[in-house]
């Protein structure tokens, strides 16, 4: 009779495999397609930027805390790990049925089609990434799974006489015995003999045959895999070719109507692990909802106001920068910003005074509140009255000298002294909409947030950190204090449970900066708590309770624990 040839698979982990190359295709050509319809459409950034506009606020103040300023990458793993364990499922019930594993794919597609539409200013071929890239994804799971199903399937070997020679199989030892049917035992013999030889031949040959089957399956498998990270890899690549840098260096900034003040000698007190004055750009917190850093075209871009307005206007890049442009030194501050937490930085802007823009499109009354939206759709909401009030709001066009980077805005960004960024520092910004506060909430506002955010008056130790060592001495304590549109007075540290003592304040050019501060500790050895406090020059102290940032950020004294020995 004929011998049956079989290839042992582990259909699970196989199936798996099969999944896994698929999606890879299937998100590594959407990638490819996302530069020239957008990075917004890529399926990855188009679902987690659903994922960051559904999430309750409470998971992405999570997020903030535990990852900082990559909750991004964060975000965008996790998205990727999610759908890795999903194409898995969905290769493995593919062997099974092939229906099951298309309809997967399928989903996959749907659901990044659906959600890149939904992103701001999309068109119709946002959803083309997702939709060929699932078609491509569909395609590679039928030729993956039909080589694995293959690998299973019985394959008949034509029967060899007894005692016959196969191709790679010994010769069997001589025997005098009778040939036996197959089967059949001769009395007083053991079981051996030509016959359980030419088996064994057999199963050797069908084996070596059956594993160069697997190989073949898995150098496929590994290679669609492969190909389509390669692919993906490139897509992403060619998005980053595609950005703003060129038109950025191209830009020529103006010289200032009303530049900042020269900054006093006693501005940066230049100590070891203190934060310097002038936060340099690479340093700076970024802290948005942008998945993806838009890339913006200052040859293109355009701010819109309209809404409760007199004189609706539209500005151009070249007319804003034609415009006369105050200069000022302004810290910024996240209001995910906790206590001794650095989501915080101190800058040199150029821009155009918000208030000038207001009093030519002339609000209407009620229209107590300015809706800013961001290219990608992001939107924050600010106090009319703050913006007219006096202070150097802006319209940003450049940071320390130069044009705005592109992670921080470019080309054009708010700046607001004294209100957190979430109602003030919108980003990529392109539309200004008049509203009121009754009739509209902006993204975070909508999320429990506080929609009036003025900054809170705070301090914090930088030096020396939390857990450091020192030896027994005089021991610089310094750090920073901020109360942006009051400015601080004072500074005082408190050592265990002794008195405050008054730290020495740095200058600053006006009440909208940070101000570092130092005190000369006369250090005893053993463990000591170290405790901050500032107040503002409305006579104003921080409290000491200290309560999370939600809704209208944090406050509480910064405290750090110290060895000296």
């Amino acid at each position: 009779p004929a011998i049956v040839e079989t290839g042992y698979v582990n259909t699970r982990r196989n199936g798996a495999l099969c999944g896994l190359a698929s999606a890879a295709v299937a998100l590594g050509l959407a990638e490819l397609l996302a530069v020239l319809t957008g990075a917004r459409s890529a399926p990855l950034v188009a679902v987690g930027g659903v994922v960051v506009d559904s999430v309750p606020a409470s998971v992405k103040e999570f997020a903030v805390r535990v990852f900082y300023t990559h909750d991004k990458q964060a975000l965008l793993i996790g998205t990727g790990i999610l759908v890795a364990v999903f194409a898995a499922v969905v290769g493995i019930l593919a062997v099974r049925r092939l229906s099951y594993g298309l309809a997967g794919v399928a989903l996959l597609g749907v659901v990044g089609a659906i959600a890149a539409l939904t992103r701001h200013g999309a068109s119709w071929t946002y959803a083309l990434p997702s939709v060929v890239g699932a078609i491509a994804g569909a395609a590679a799971l039928v030729v993956l799974r039909a080589r694995l199903v293959a690998l299973d399937a019985p394959r008949p070997v034509a029967a060899k006489p007894p005692g016959a020679k196969l191709a790679g199989a010994k010769p069997a030892a001589a025997t005098s015995a009778t040939a036996k049917p197959a089967g059949t035992r001769l009395a007083g013999r053991r079981p051996g003999g030509p016959a359980t030889a030419d088996r064994q031949a057999v199963d050797r040959a069908s084996g070596d045959r059956a594993a160069g089957r697997r190989r073949q399956f898995l150098q496929l498998a590994g290679g669609v895999l492969g190909a389509g990270v390669v692919v993906g890899i490139a897509g992403r690549w060619l998005a980053t070719r595609r950005n703003v840098a060129a038109a950025r260096a191209g830009v020529s900034l103006p010289v200032p109507r009303d530049p900042a003040p020269p900054l006093p000698a006693e501005v940066d007190m230049r100590i070891k692990d203190l934060a310097p004055f002038v936060t340099a750009a690479g340093e700076f917190y970024r802290i948005d909802t942008a998945l993806t850093v838009p890339q913006v075209d200052p040859a293109t871009w355009q701010l819109r106001i309209f809404g409760r307005v007199r004189n609706p206007m539209t500005l151009t890049y070249a007319q804003l920068l034609a415009r006369p442009m105050i200069e000022r030194y302004v810290t910024l501050a996240c209001v995910s910003n906790e206590v001794g937490g650095n989501l915080i930085g101190n800058a040199r802007w150029l821009g155009v005074p918000i208030k000038d823009l207001l009093d030519e499109v002339g609000p209407l009354d009620g229209a107590d509140q300015l809706v800013s939206r961001s290219v990608d759709g992001f939107t924050a909401g600010s106090p009319t009255a703050a913006l007219r009030d006096g202070r150097d709001a802006m319209l940003a066009v450049a940071m320390n000298g130069q044009p705005l980077p592109v992670n921080h805005g470019f080309p054009v960004r708010m700046v607001v002294p004294g209100l957190y960024g979430y109602v003030s520092a919108t980003k990529w910004l392109a539309e200004w909409e008049l509203s009121s506060f009754a009739d509209f909430d902006a993204y975070w506002a909508r999320r429990g947030w506080s929609p009036q955010a003025p900054i809170k008056t705070e301090s914090r130790i930088d030096t020396p950190g939390n857990g450091a060592s020192r030896a027994r001495g005089t021991v610089v304590v310094a750090g920073v204090a901020w109360a942006q549109r009051r400015g601080i007075s004072k500074v005082e540290v408190r050592v265990d449970d002794e008195p405050w003592q008054p730290a020495t304040l740095a200058a600053v050019p006006s009440i909208d900066t940070w101000r570092q501060w130092s005190w000369a500790w006369p250090a005893k050895p053993g463990r000591h708590r170290l405790t901050v406090r500032a107040t503002d020059n409305a006579g104003q102290t921080q409290p000491e309770d200290e309560v999370p940032p939600a809704p209208d950020g944090a406050t509480g004294w910064h405290r750090v624990d110290v060895s000296i020995s």
